[in-house]
C-alpha cells in the first residue's frame, strides 16, 4: 500500500460516521445532473452553507431539519429562477437521513468542476456517506494556495504555487510550494498532490526557493526544456518581494532534482522588467513565448538561452517605421501602449495585435492569462482575466476567451466564458495536458480569492484556493471569438 493511500485511510478513520442526523441537499446542473461546487444556500436568518466539490451540503442544524425553510441560492455562473418578489431561491423541507435536490441552470460557457487545492474538498459527501472520487483528499494540511503553474515532468505533472496557508498557522509557506502528481486526474479533474516537504521536518512544507532576507519569494514562467544532455530541466524566474511592492532581488533558477529545490543560475538586476521567464510559458516551434498577460516576450527554447537575459526578445511597435518587430533593445509594447498609439494615430487600427474587444465592441484589458495551441480549433487559444471593464461585476473575476493563428496575435475578438461577481479569479491558466477529445474539451483554473474584490465575506474552505473549469469549444457562446 502506498504511503499516501495509507495516510488517506487514516484520515477517513477519524471522520465521524455518516448518520441519520444529517439531511442531504444536492445542488445539480439541470442539464447534466452533475453536482455543482461552490453554490451557496443562505437562509432567511443569514445561515450560509456552501456545496462541496460534488454539490452536496450535509445539513444538521436542528432549526432547519424536518421543517420547511427558504434558501436563497447563488453561485458564480449558475442560477435558479426568481419568484414574483425577485428572490432567487427554493423552499425545502430537509429530512434527517433524506435527500432533497436543487436544480440550477448554467449561465456561462464554462462548467465548474470544483476546488483543486485545500482541505475538505468532499467534506459533505463524506459526512453523508456518498460516493466520492478515488483520491479526494491531499494528506498534507494545506488550506489555501495562490497562483498555480504546472508542466508535464517525468511521468507526471510538476506543480508550483505562490503563498500557501496551512492548518496550524495562517503564515504557512511564502517561499513557493511545489508538488508532483500523476498525469491523469480523477473523474472531476482532481489530482492527488505529493508535496515537497522539509527533510528535517516532514510536517513542514519545503521552501522551494530559499533566500536570505525578508519578503516572499515567488516563481513564474515555469518551463520544461532539455539540458545539453537531453535531460528535462525546469526553469523559472524568481523574485523576492516585500509583498506587492517592487522586487528586492531576482534572477533565473533551475530545479535541482537531487536537492529538490530551485537554485538561482543567473542574477538579474532588480531594475529589469522583462528579460526573464514571465507569466505562463508556451512553446511554439523553436521559441518559448511568455504570456504576461499576453505574449509580448519570447526566447529560444533551450536552456542556455533561457538562462541568459540577453537572449530575450520583446515584441515592440516602432512608431517611426510604423511596424511591429521582435528585438532585444526596447521593452515590449503593452496592450495599453498599443491603444495609445492607435489613439494618437501613430498606429493604424488594423495593425493592432492586442486590441481585444467584446461582442459589443468594448475594450477588454487583460490582467493575466495563458496561451495554448489547440489541435481541435487549429488555433492558438488565449484564456485570461480582465482588469475591470465596462459594467464588469468584478474587478479581477471575469474570464475571457480568444483565438489567433499565431501565438503573438493579432488577438481581436473575445467572449466571456466565466464570471465571478464580487470576487476575484486571478492568474488563470489553461492546462493543455488535460485536453480531451483532441482539444475540443479544455480545462483552466485560477485563484478564487476575496482579495481585490471589496467583498468582506470570504467563502469558507474555498477562499484562496484553485478552482477548476471545463470548457467545450463547441459551445455556441464561443462563436463570436472565432477569427
Amino acid at each position: 500500500m502506498r504511503q499516501g493511500t495509507a495516510a488517506f485511510l487514516v484520515m477517513l478513520s477519524r471522520l465521524p460516521a455518516a448518520g441519520p442526523e444529517y439531511a442531504g441537499i444536492h445542488v445539480v446542473d439541470e442539464a447534466t445532473g452533475s453536482g455543482v461546487a461552490l453554490m451557496e444556500l443562505r437562509t432567511v436568518s443569514e445561515q450560509r452553507m456552501v456545496t462541496d466539490n460534488a454539490g452536496w451540503i450535509a445539513l444538521s442544524e436542528p432549526d432547519l431539519v424536518g421543517q420547511p425553510a427558504w434558501f436563497h441560492v447563488s453561485g458564480p455562473g449558475y442560477e435558479v429562477a426568481k419568484d414574483g418578489f425577485g428572490y432567487a431561491g427554493v423552499r425545502l423541507t430537509p429530512q434527517a437521513g433524506g435527500v432533497v435536490e436543487v436544480r440550477v441552470r448554467r449561465t456561462q460557457p464554462a462548467e465548474r468542476l470544483g476546488r483543486q487545492t485545500g482541505r475538505g474538498r468532499y467534506r459533505d459527501s463524506l459526512l453523508l456517506g456518498k460516493p466520492i472520487p478515488l483520491e479526494p483528499e491531499n494528506p498534507f494540511p494545506v488550506t489555501g494556495q495562490d497562483s498555480v503553474q504546472a508542466v508535464p515532468f517525468g511521468n507526471g505533472i510538476f506543480w508550483l504555487w505562490g503563498d500557501t496557508s496551512v492548518v496550524t498557522y495562517p503564515l504557512g509557506n511564502f517561499h513557493t510550494t511545489c508538488a508532483v502528481s500523476d498525469s491523469v486526474p480523477d473523474e472531476r479533474g482532481g489530482f492527488r498532490f505529493r508535496y515537497f516537504t522539509d527533510e528535517s521536518d516532514p510536517g513542514r512544507l519545503r521552501r522551494m526557493m530559499p533566500r536570505d532576507g525578508s519578503g516572499v519569494v515567488w516563481l513564474q514562467g515555469l518551463v520544461n526544456v532539455p539540458d545539453k544532455d537531453g535531460k528535462e530541466t525546469l526553469v523559472v524566474h524568481w523574485g523576492r518581494f516585500p509583498g506587492l511592492a517592487p522586487v528586492i532581488e531576482q534572477g533565473i533558477a533551475v530545479f535541482r532534482s537531487g536537492d529538490r529545490i530551485f537554485q538561482s543560475v543567473t542574477g538579474v538586476p532588480k531594475e529589469e522588467t522583462w528579460r526573464f521567464p514571465r507569466g505562463h510559458a508556451v512553446r511554439a516551434g523553436d521559441w518559448i513565448y511568455f504570456a504576461s498577460p499576453l505574449p509580448h516576450t519570447r526566447v529560444r527554447a533551450d536552456l542556455g538561452n533561457l538562462s541568459n537575459p540577453e537572449s530575450y526578445e520583446a515584441l515592440w511597435f516602432d512608431p517611426a517605421a510604423r511596424r511591429w518587430t521582435w528585438q532585444g533593445e526596447h521593452a515590449p509594447t503593452t496592450q495599453k501602449e498599443e491603444a495609445a498609439h492607435v489613439k494618437a494615430g501613430t498606429m493604424a487600427a488594423g495593425d493592432a495585435r492586442f486590441a481585444l474587444r467584446d461582442p459589443a465592441g468594448n475594450e477588454v484589458v487583460m490582467h493575466g492569462g495563458s496561451v495554448r495551441w489547440n489541435a481541435y480549433r487549429q488555433r492558438w487559444i488565449f484564456l485570461g482575466v480582465a482588469m475591470g471593464g465596462k459594467d464588469a461585476p468584478s474587478f479581477l473575476g471575469e474570464v475571457w476567451y480568444a483565438e489567433s493563428r499565431s501565438p503573438d496575435g493579432p488577438w481581436a475578438r473575445t467572449v466571456k466564458v466565466a464570471s465571478h461577481p464580487r470576487y476575484s479569479f486571478y492568474n488563470p491558466v489553461q492546462h493543455g495536458f488535460m485536453d480531451q477529445q483532441n482539444g475540443q474539451i479544455i480545462h483552466f483554473e485560477g485563484t478564487w480569492s476575496a482579495e481585490f474584490s471589496g467583498n468582506p465575506l470570504k467563502t469558507p474552505r474555498y477562499d484562496y484556493n484553485q478552482i477548476l473549469y471545463r470548457l467545450d469549444l463547441n459551445h455556441p457562446g464561443l462563436d463570436p471569438a472565432q477569427p
